[in-house]
């Protein structure tokens, strides 16, 4: 299926793009970051599991269960704090 994910802050700045669009068999969005991560540098160093990321599907946040669909958007990012 085809997906548009977005890249916010510093993952952006480690990725190098605020956004793409991707080819995948991924079901799920934690088998999607899952795959992200197998591409290597700078992906794996971002999105690798026991980092704090934020995801959002379509919009809504959403946890590693969420299911993908045909021109779904995913948004990672990292945690905020306010001040």
């Amino acid at each position: 299926m085809n997906l548009r994910i977005k890249y916010f802050a510093s993952i952006r700045e480690a990725v190098g793009q605020g956004s793409e669009s991707v080819q995948t068999r991924s079901e799920t969005l934690g088998a999607l970051r899952d795959e992200l991560v197998a591409r290597g540098e700078p992906y794996a160093s971002v999105l690798a599991r026991g980092k704090a990321v934020r995801m959002a599907l379509d919009q809504v946040m959403s946890d590693d269960a969420a299911v993908l669909r045909e021109g779904s958007e995913v948004a990672f990012f990292p945690p905020v704090t306010g001040g």
